[in-house]
């Protein structure tokens, strides 16, 4: 095996590369569990080389000596050669003469493949293949697109103390070009902790020197502004009323629907247009959204590819929102926080998904925003409380694809984002084997089918080592050692009381556990709720859990699907939203933790659902609905293999 380098701050390599006895290689993040397969014309024996050849970074890279290569699975492809990029498309074929390229592929990892002219490249629906016309040698780099944030800083609560710490978030933006749209240049924000006194290195200084937001002194404003500084690379600056600064000229941040309704707007009007404009670029083929609007536009996109941030952001917010809003994507999550401790440890991780930030203990201004308010039993009961099963917080709705809630309480209709969860995934080590640990448990004999088709189901579609057990019937032991055993996932059916889960000699609660193991837990049972959060703060990193009761037959419905949907690469909370559109309880069922972890890679990097319609004889209307993940978010690009016509 070889491995990657290992990093500077001391935690073992991420990336190893085995060799296939079959002929080929493979190249695998050992946390996040990705891996690509690489199958060549014959036995092949890696040898480690220096990364430096190629332009962008890498952790490990091989020499191979091969007339074949072939990837599995493939995303986007491009043959770089001098300053010129060819898309290979899908179902394409091209042929390339004497030179020296480099090919690049995106998908579960990022890979580039250094190698010399002639050579054939043809991309099918699961796979890219290189063709040469004689053995030659070949180099392989490869890089994880697992990301944790670099630092933690420590903040006071204090609102001018956050303010400086969340202006440290765009430093680890990896360009301040329309690129930035890119969800892998953008890097995660730093982790914030609160403390007594505010902490933040030196150097970490916001990058964009002519832009800054202006708010007043208060959380409610700081945090739902903290995704847009980011994106933005902007300082955040105490100021009278919040405004956009940009080269000296303010633009209001108070506009039509309040404070939080205009700084969501104008980040995504921003991204957009980024979006818009990177199609400039050589590698990037037109949107659909930009064949659609470049003739009612007023901005030319085309000069503005390359221009320094300050002129883009300006001829951007002379776009009008209006003009755009039917054409933006649905946004991947809003979150309603609390502008407490909580609020401000989520913020990185809520940042790093570019999410819309609500607060609703109080609004900054009359936007008419609805308030968020834990239905308590107790009159001296307030924010700041330990969680308790009675409490249930109700949430305006949104038209993003997920809610979260940041607070205490149970939310109705959202996810509850807890920043110990994220902090769990920031632990997460590499493992020395590549195998995708899922177990199964069956505690109630009634249940075994959907024990039964989950155990099936784990490991049966993806190209991926995949080890499955099942148990059945477990005493508390039992379930305790399932617990704290070093697993991706476990699936568990059966039920769940107050005092624990129900064992085959009584029940395990599981703040009796000295540390959890799984990562991720899905507990199909009545009012699993409180066990959940009991895992999260043991260790584990999400959970899909209830807090209700669940009819038996519904809940088998949840779990089939639930099985099939992770097996196949979608996040936890991509996959609850279909799986809860195709049951009645559908809505006792919420993601508890971090809504982007997920078990396996999706085949195409993307997982997606279709929904097929017919529009009369012979003939059918696919609506294809791509799921974003943690590495691939919003910005990413997305072809669907849907057919070698390209007018689908």
């Amino acid at each position: 095996m070889v491995a990657g380098d290992s990093p500077s701050d001391g935690r073992a390599s991420r990336v190893s590369i085995e060799t296939l006895p079959e002929g080929g290689i493979r190249i695998d993040d050992r946390i996040d569990r990705r891996n690509y397969t690489i199958r060549t014309g014959g036995g092949v024996s890696p040898e480690p080389v220096d990364d430096d050849r190629f332009r962008y970074p890498t952790d490990v890279a091989v020499a191979v000596a091969t007339d074949r290569l072939e990837f599995v699975p493939t995303g986007g492809s491009f043959v770089h050669e001098s300053g010129d990029v060819t898309e290979v498309e899908v179902f394409g074929r091209e042929t390339f003469p004497d030179g020296n390229y480099t090919v690049e592929l995106s998908g579960p990892l990022k890979l580039y493949v250094d190698l010399d002219g002639p050579f054939e490249v043809e991309k099918r629906a699961k796979n890219l293949a290189i063709d040469l016309p004689s053995p030659e040698t070949v180099v392989v780099g490869a890089r994880s697109l697992h990301e944790r944030p670099a630092t933690t800083l420590t903040t006071t609560e204090d609102p001018t103390d956050v303010m400086r710490a969340v202006s440290t978030f765009g430093n680890e933006l990896k360009t301040l070009g329309s690129k930035r749209s890119y969800p892998t240049l953008r890097g995660h924000p730093p982790a914030l902790e609160v403390g007594d006194d505010l902490s933040v290195p030196a150097g970490l200084e916001p990058p964009a020197e002519d832009v800054r937001i202006e708010l007043p002194p208060a959380l409610e404003y700081v945090l739902p502004a903290a995704p847009l500084s980011y994106y933005l690379g902007a300082r955040i600056a105490p100021a009278e009323s919040p405004a956009l600064v940009v080269e000296g000229t303010r633009h209001g941040l108070d506009g039509r629907g309040g404070f939080e309704q205009t700084v969501e707007r104008t980040l995504k009007r921003i991204f957009f247009m980024d979006c818009l404009v990177r199609t400039e670029s050589p590698r990037e083929v037109v949107l659909y959204e930009r064949a659609e609007l470049d003739d009612d536009l007023d901005v030319d996109l085309e000069g503005l590819y390359g221009r320094p941030p300050a002129a883009r952001l300006a001829a951007y917010l002379e776009v009008a929102f209006d003009s755009i809003e039917d054409y933006l994507p649905k946004w991947r999550r809003t979150a309603h926080v609390q502008p407490t401790r909580m609020g401000i440890e989520a913020a990185p991780f809520l940042v790093n998904d570019l999410a819309a930030v609500k607060v609703h203990d109080g609004a900054p201004t009359e936007g008419g925003e609805s308030t968020a308010v834990p239905n308590r039993s107790g009159p001296d009961e307030g924010f700041g409380e330990a969680t308790t099963p009675g409490e249930v917080v109700h949430l305006p709705d949104t038209d993003s694809v997920a809610q979260a809630w940041v607070g205490p309480g149970v939310p109705v209709g959202a996810n509850k984002t807890i920043p110990e969860a994220f902090r769990n995934w920031q632990r997460r080590e590499p493992r020395d084997d590549e195998e995708v640990r899922v177990a199964v448990v069956c505690n109630e004999e009634s249940m075994l089918e959907e024990g039964t088709r989950a155990r099936d189901a784990y490991g049966s579609n993806l190209n991926l080592p995949f080890d499955v057990t099942f148990h059945d019937d477990l005493d508390a032991e039992g379930l305790r050692l399932v617990f704290e055993s070093d697993l991706d996932y476990v699936h568990y059916v059966g039920h769940v009381r107050e005092e624990g889960f129900e064992c085959a000699d009584g029940t395990l609660d599981v703040a009796s556990l000295e540390a959890v193991g799984v990562d991720i837990a899905f507990l199909n049972a009545c009012h699993s709720y409180t066990q959940g959060q009991k895992l999260i703060e043991k260790g584990a990193v999400a959970g899909v859990v209830t807090f209700e009761e669940v009819l038996d037959e519904g809940a088998l419905r949840i779990g089939k699907t639930m099985a099939r949907l992770l097996n196949r690469g979608f996040p936890l909370d991509g996959a609850l939203s279909v799986a809860k559109a195709r049951s009645i309880v559908g809505s006792q069922y919420f993601v508890l933790g971090d809504g982007n972890a997920d078990i396996v890679q999706a085949r195409g990097q993307i997982p997606w659902v279709a929904e097929v319609d017919s529009v009369g004889p012979d003939r059918y209307r696919l609506q294809v609905t791509p799921h974003p993940t943690r590495t691939s978010g919003l910005g990413s690009q997305f072809w669907p293999a849907v057919g070698e016509s390209r007018s689908v």
